[in-house]
């Protein structure tokens, strides 16, 4: 079964964007400025610039070439970790590194079931950058972590479903899903220990 009907061109079954070298540029920019606002001049806002460097680097390579490379990934999980390391150092929050790690290493192994279940939906690139973020999200709190997942899954949905209207996409589509991830953390960065926190008190179980 395709998309065509008559008098129109099917839908592509997939979206590949160009992003131009000043919207990378001015994306970086407001996310440094976004995270020192966020973190101030503590030992833990290099750690988040770095998060913020690779995230516009990786949503880029990945809306252009549906791809998350290694050489970005691995280079910022790296710096991640040892610069949240100097930051529990810094501070004595070891438990704090401790449930970043662990977190981390839950989110991937969770992205890597669903990509063994569904390799059509997700590839090893996405389960890496799960781990990645994980990292992150976790040392900010098991709330924040959830919040992130929930989030890239919603915005994935969010443009899929706009895709699909403005038929830039078929219905069997593929659309790359770094990107949405990393929005998803993005906000969870910014709000996700609030918004959980309101869910909980919501709902009386906090």
């Amino acid at each position: 079964m395709t998309d065509r009907r008559p008098g129109m061109e099917p839908a592509p079954r997939s979206v590949s964007v160009r992003i131009p070298p000043a919207v990378h540029a001015l994306a970086t920019a407001v996310l440094f400025a976004l995270a020192a606002v966020r973190f101030g001049l503590s030992w833990q806002l290099p750690a988040f610039l770095v998060l913020a460097a690779a995230g516009v680097l990786l949503a880029v390579v990945d809306l252009e070439h549906r791809l998350l490379p290694n050489r970005i990934l691995l280079p910022a999980a790296v710096a991640g970790a040892l610069l949240l390391g100097l930051a529990a150092a810094a501070g004595g929050a070891w438990p704090t590194l401790l449930r970043a790690v662990l977190a981390a290493v839950v989110l991937f192994l969770v992205f890597l079931v669903l990509a063994l279940l569904a390799p059509a939906g997700l590839g090893m690139g996405d389960v890496k950058l799960a781990g990645l973020l994980g990292l992150y999200l976790g040392w900010l709190g098991w709330g924040a972590l959830v919040v992130g997942v929930v989030a890239g899954f919603a915005v994935q949905a969010v443009v899929a479903v706009v895709l699909l209207a403005a038929r830039r996409v078929g219905r069997r589509g593929e659309l790359p899903f770094g990107p949405a991830m990393l929005g998803g953390a993005a906000l969870a960065v910014g709000w996700g220990e609030q918004w959980a926190t309101a869910y909980l008190g919501a709902t009386g179980r906090g």
